[in-house]
Protein backbone atom coordinates (compact mmCIF):
# COMPACT_ATOMS: atom_id res chain seq x y z
CA UNK A 1 0.00 0.00 0.00
CA UNK A 2 1.57 3.63 -0.49
CA UNK A 3 1.37 6.19 2.13
CA UNK A 4 0.59 9.74 0.69
CA UNK A 5 2.62 12.55 2.90
CA UNK A 6 0.99 16.22 2.59
CA UNK A 7 3.32 18.61 1.02
CA UNK A 8 5.90 20.53 3.55
CA UNK A 9 3.98 23.31 5.18
CA UNK A 10 0.28 21.94 5.01
CA UNK A 11 -2.16 21.10 7.99
CA UNK A 12 -2.54 17.85 8.55
CA UNK A 13 -5.74 16.44 7.15
CA UNK A 14 -8.75 15.72 9.27
CA UNK A 15 -12.04 14.17 7.91
CA UNK A 16 -12.87 16.05 4.86
CA UNK A 17 -16.74 17.22 5.60
CA UNK A 18 -15.35 18.50 9.12
CA UNK A 19 -12.87 20.80 7.88
CA UNK A 20 -14.40 22.25 5.02
CA UNK A 21 -18.33 22.75 7.29
CA UNK A 22 -16.18 24.25 10.28
CA UNK A 23 -14.08 26.71 7.51
CA UNK A 24 -17.31 27.53 5.55
CA UNK A 25 -19.59 27.85 9.09
CA UNK A 26 -16.56 30.34 10.56
CA UNK A 27 -16.72 32.12 6.99
CA UNK A 28 -20.40 32.18 6.67
CA UNK A 29 -20.29 33.81 9.83
CA UNK A 30 -17.90 36.50 9.49
CA UNK A 31 -20.17 37.46 6.29
CA UNK A 32 -23.84 37.33 7.90
CA UNK A 33 -21.63 39.94 10.63
CA UNK A 34 -20.07 42.13 7.67
CA UNK A 35 -23.24 42.07 6.11
CA UNK A 36 -25.35 43.04 8.73
CA UNK A 37 -22.79 45.79 9.64
CA UNK A 38 -23.18 47.36 6.34
CA UNK A 39 -27.20 47.22 6.46
CA UNK A 40 -26.72 49.41 9.97
CA UNK A 41 -24.83 51.41 8.62
CA UNK A 42 -26.55 52.42 5.10
CA UNK A 43 -29.85 52.69 6.99
CA UNK A 44 -27.98 55.11 9.14
CA UNK A 45 -26.73 56.81 5.88
CA UNK A 46 -30.60 57.10 4.16
CA UNK A 47 -31.94 58.16 7.81
CA UNK A 48 -29.59 60.42 8.59
CA UNK A 49 -27.77 61.63 6.05
CA UNK A 50 -30.27 61.86 3.42
CA UNK A 51 -33.31 61.74 4.06
CA UNK A 52 -33.59 63.78 7.38
CA UNK A 53 -32.49 66.86 5.34
CA UNK A 54 -35.15 66.39 3.00
CA UNK A 55 -37.79 65.59 5.74
CA UNK A 56 -37.22 69.11 7.65
CA UNK A 57 -36.71 71.19 4.52
CA UNK A 58 -32.92 72.07 4.71
CA UNK A 59 -32.04 74.63 2.53
CA UNK A 60 -29.72 72.39 -0.03
CA UNK A 61 -32.15 69.76 -0.06
CA UNK A 62 -35.05 72.38 -1.11
CA UNK A 63 -32.80 74.45 -3.62
CA UNK A 64 -31.98 71.23 -5.20
CA UNK A 65 -35.18 69.90 -6.06
CA UNK A 66 -35.84 73.33 -7.00
CA UNK A 67 -33.88 73.20 -9.35
CA UNK A 68 -35.04 69.68 -10.85
CA UNK A 69 -38.56 71.15 -10.89
CA UNK A 70 -39.73 68.93 -8.44
CA UNK A 71 -40.20 71.34 -5.70
CA UNK A 72 -40.73 70.69 -2.09
CA UNK A 73 -43.95 68.04 -2.55
CA UNK A 74 -41.25 65.91 -5.08
CA UNK A 75 -38.40 66.78 -1.69
CA UNK A 76 -40.57 65.02 1.28
CA UNK A 77 -41.57 62.37 -1.34
CA UNK A 78 -38.09 60.99 -2.13
CA UNK A 79 -37.10 61.61 1.55
CA UNK A 80 -39.98 59.37 2.81
CA UNK A 81 -38.87 56.76 0.23
CA UNK A 82 -35.21 57.02 2.00
CA UNK A 83 -36.60 56.74 5.14
CA UNK A 84 -39.03 54.40 4.83
CA UNK A 85 -35.39 51.72 2.80
CA UNK A 86 -33.42 52.62 5.62
CA UNK A 87 -36.45 51.41 8.21
CA UNK A 88 -36.73 48.48 5.66
CA UNK A 89 -32.85 47.80 5.94
CA UNK A 90 -33.39 46.43 8.85
CA UNK A 91 -35.99 43.95 8.94
CA UNK A 92 -35.20 40.71 8.15
CA UNK A 93 -37.89 39.64 5.46
CA UNK A 94 -37.71 43.40 4.03
CA UNK A 95 -34.05 43.83 3.34
CA UNK A 96 -33.22 41.79 -0.39
CA UNK A 97 -36.66 44.40 -1.44
CA UNK A 98 -35.32 47.42 0.31
CA UNK A 99 -32.11 47.23 -1.09
CA UNK A 100 -33.16 47.01 -4.69
CA UNK A 101 -36.12 50.22 -3.90
CA UNK A 102 -33.29 52.02 -2.60
CA UNK A 103 -30.95 50.58 -5.42
CA UNK A 104 -33.98 52.09 -8.27
CA UNK A 105 -33.72 55.43 -6.20
CA UNK A 106 -30.25 55.16 -6.66
CA UNK A 107 -30.72 54.92 -10.41
CA UNK A 108 -32.83 57.71 -10.76
CA UNK A 109 -30.81 60.15 -8.70
CA UNK A 110 -27.90 59.29 -10.95
CA UNK A 111 -29.84 59.98 -14.01
CA UNK A 112 -30.98 63.08 -12.78
CA UNK A 113 -27.03 63.84 -11.48
CA UNK A 114 -26.23 63.74 -15.01
CA UNK A 115 -29.23 65.21 -16.52
CA UNK A 116 -29.61 68.33 -13.99
CA UNK A 117 -26.40 68.77 -12.14
CA UNK A 118 -23.71 67.88 -15.28
CA UNK A 119 -22.75 64.84 -13.39
CA UNK A 120 -21.39 67.02 -10.25
CA UNK A 121 -22.53 64.29 -7.55
CA UNK A 122 -23.29 61.19 -10.21
CA UNK A 123 -20.34 58.94 -8.38
CA UNK A 124 -22.19 59.00 -4.97
CA UNK A 125 -25.35 56.98 -6.04
CA UNK A 126 -23.22 54.41 -8.05
CA UNK A 127 -21.28 53.75 -5.03
CA UNK A 128 -24.44 53.26 -2.83
CA UNK A 129 -25.72 51.37 -5.40
CA UNK A 130 -22.79 48.53 -4.93
CA UNK A 131 -23.81 47.50 -1.45
CA UNK A 132 -27.23 47.64 -2.18
CA UNK A 133 -27.44 45.33 -5.10
CA UNK A 134 -25.23 43.09 -2.77
CA UNK A 135 -27.37 43.19 0.04
CA UNK A 136 -30.94 42.56 -2.55
CA UNK A 137 -28.57 39.20 -4.06
CA UNK A 138 -27.28 38.34 -0.32
CA UNK A 139 -30.66 38.60 1.32
CA UNK A 140 -32.74 37.16 -1.81
CA UNK A 141 -33.83 34.19 -0.18
CA UNK A 142 -36.18 36.38 1.70
CA UNK A 143 -38.32 37.26 -1.01
CA UNK A 144 -39.85 33.67 -0.76
CA UNK A 145 -40.76 34.79 2.82
CA UNK A 146 -42.29 37.91 2.43
CA UNK A 147 -44.31 36.96 -1.03
CA UNK A 148 -45.81 33.54 1.67
CA UNK A 149 -46.70 36.19 4.22
CA UNK A 150 -48.35 38.62 1.30
CA UNK A 151 -50.02 35.64 -0.09
CA UNK A 152 -51.53 34.24 3.52
CA UNK A 153 -52.58 37.93 4.35
CA UNK A 154 -54.38 38.11 1.41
Amino acid sequence: MAETTAPVGAAPSAPAGVVIAESATARGRRARIALRGLQILLALFYAIASALPKLIGHASAAESFDKIGWGSTGMYVIGALELAGAVALLIPVLQSVAAMALGALMIGAFIVQIAVFDGQYAATPLILLVPLTLMAWARRGHNAELLRLLRRGA
